[in-house]
């Protein structure tokens, strides 16, 4: 009688381990310490393996990125590339730059900019430089945004240098230098650097300072190359005549600001896309209104979505609502781009966090080279986001799926 009885229990064993590595079979108890959190793990053709709180509403955090990202892609074009207007009047001497809301014009691209500007205007000497910011509105507020001097906290605006922040280091003399040797430490910035009381780290620039520092930059690449620059920078509106009015296009692709908004979890480059967007669909000025009102039209007519909450592009802000539902039809849709997703063994992700909140959206690598998506959405203190996690990873890892079609 033991024999046979244990020959049972061998035989149900073997059964229930056949079914749980079909992937039909997801223990619940794994996530009984977070009942409330909402998971979804599905395949590449959008079938949901396991759902838990599937069409509640959900802080996404910073995995809303994606929806941002992927909405840029399809609107503009993964090879869009951001582009601005310069003019040289000949007769005041005065040079026009007009921004149209360029996420990556960094000191690289700026000075690239200035040596086209040297070879289209044939002049050794400018007065002003006269920026033109009116491509996006003077009273854009961002919701979640704080005061801070963190990066995430940095103004937006249609034409900004390096991110609005400044980054900085000290000699062993004690003199302050910049800590990106492509980028010149200005005088003018010297006083703030100080009043940090940091021997090293990054500034965020104030709505004041962000407005002129990239004429600020154009200048010194302008000097730099032997070109006198005897006026000051302002603001003003741009000026031209039309044979003298030259656009200059960012070196980056969409697809390159993408990689860069999603890897660093950037909210200032997020939420350019999103003015840009809004801009694009219904004309300049951009504002944020304009910006979540082009999101959710891509949400509700591209995806289908009916119902989500959006103030902005980040997920800053804790009045943005997306069930995880909605979260596994973004990744979907986001398949052909995952590769701009960072990457950890066989899983590409984006992580999300604010206070009590902790979000990961993204795709695990099966061992049938088959990418499933999956969400794991919790908005209370964090129980239980590590093993759910990697009981995802489990179940793609342990999964023997029949090939699409069969």
């Amino acid at each position: 009688m033991r024999i046979m009885a244990n020959k049972k229990t061998t035989t149900a064993m073997i059964f229930i381990l056949i079914i749980a590595v079909a992937g039909a079979v997801i223990p619940s108890d794994i996530y009984a310490k977070n009942q409330s959190a909402g998971v979804v793990l599905a395949d590449d053709t959008g079938k949901i393996l396991y759902g838990r709180n599937n069409e509640e509403l959900f802080i996404p955090a910073s995995i809303l990125k994606i929806l941002t990202s992927l909405a840029a892609i399809q609107i503009l074009g993964k090879e869009y590339r951001f582009s601005l207007d310069y003019y040289f009047d000949e007769d005041s001497k005065n040079l026009y730059i007009k921004g149209f809301g360029d996420p990556l014009f960094i000191s690289e691209v700026i000075e690239q900019l200035c040596r086209k500007i040297l070879s289209t205007s044939e002049t050794d000497r400018i007065h002003h430089i006269i920026l033109d910011q009116t491509y996006f509105s003077d009273q854009i507020q961002i919701p979640g945004k704080g005061s801070s001097l963190n990066p995430y906290d940095a103004p937006v605006g249609a034409l900004c240098a390096n991110f609005n922040t400044i980054t900085f280091n000290h000699q062993p003399t004690g003199r302050l230098i910049s800590a990106e040797p492509q980028t010149p430490l200005l005088d003018v910035f010297e006083n703030d650097i100080k009043a940090t009381g940091l021997m090293q780290g990054r500034i965020i620039l104030t709505k004041k300072q962000s407005l002129l520092y990239p004429g600020l930059l154009i200048k010194h690449f302008l000097e730099k190359d032997h070109i006198s620059v005897t006026g000051t920078v302002l603001q003003g509106r741009f000026q031209s005549k039309k044979e003298k009015h030259f656009s200059f296009e960012s070196p980056f692709e969409l697809k390159e600001v993408v990689q860069k908004l999603l890897q660093y979890s950037n909210n200032y480059i997020a939420n350019q896309l999103l003015l840009t967007l809004g801009a694009k669909t219904y004309q300049a000025p951009a504002t944020i209104e304009k910006g979540v009102k082009a999101l959710n039209h891509f949400a509700k007519q591209f995806l289908g979505f009916k119902h989500l909450t959006l103030l902005e592009g980040s997920g800053l802000s804790r009045s943005n609502k997306i069930t995880p539902d909605q979260m596994i039809k973004i990744l979907i849709n986001f398949l052909p781009y995952h590769l701009l997703l960072n990457r950890q063994e066989n899983e590409f992700y984006k992580t999300g966090t604010l206070s009590g909140v902790r979000t990961r959206a993204g795709y695990i690598l099966g061992k049938d080279n088959r990418l499933y998506p999956y969400v794991i959405m919790i908005n209370q203190k964090n129980t239980g986001y590590d093993t759910i996690r990697k009981d995802l990873i489990n179940r793609v890892s342990q999964m023997i799926q029949q090939p699409v079609g069969q």
